[in-house]
């Protein structure tokens, strides 16, 4: 059996697609914060997955540099649990953010943000629950995995 232990104060990221979660570690930076007590569970068993695996993320410790607002478009699953003195304090499930910047690419050659090294990507989402770029109206099309 597997055992991974409790948390004291940080986060879980719980209900992420199986096979998605180092992916979702890169986008969300943890790679990148070598200081973090990370633990990466990858297809756990799952009672409310469709395809009955799941992964998850336990960050210990702060994670006030961590881009929550990504989590809801990249999976609509994804919960967010606060963990504080080993327990649970918030559970919650994020929102789509309105706008994402620099989170994904425009693959629209022609664009601005494209040609220009500088320029920030920024997305934001449409009345139809698109999201498009800023600067050519390119519809984004595919999440990354």
């Amino acid at each position: 059996m597997l055992h991974i232990d409790e948390i004291q104060n940080g986060i879980v990221i719980d209900h992420i697609k199986a096979g998605t979660a180092i992916g979702l570690m890169g986008l969300l930076g943890i790679k990148q914060h070598t200081g973090a007590s990370v633990a990466l569970i990858q297809n756990a068993r799952s009672n409310k997955a469709a395809s009955g695996r799941k992964d998850i993320i336990k960050v210990e410790g702060e994670y006030s540099w961590l881009n929550l607002d990504v989590l809801a478009y990249l999976d609509p699953n994804i919960t967010v649990t606060i963990i504080q003195d080993g327990k649970p304090v918030k559970k919650e499930k994020p929102q789509p953010p309105r706008r994402l910047v620099n989170i994904v690419r425009c693959h629209n050659p022609r664009c601005i943000s494209s040609i220009e090294e500088e320029c920030e990507q920024i997305f934001e989402m449409s009345s139809n629950g698109k999201y498009r770029c800023i600067y050519c109206e390119q519809e984004l099309t595919v999440k990354p995995e």
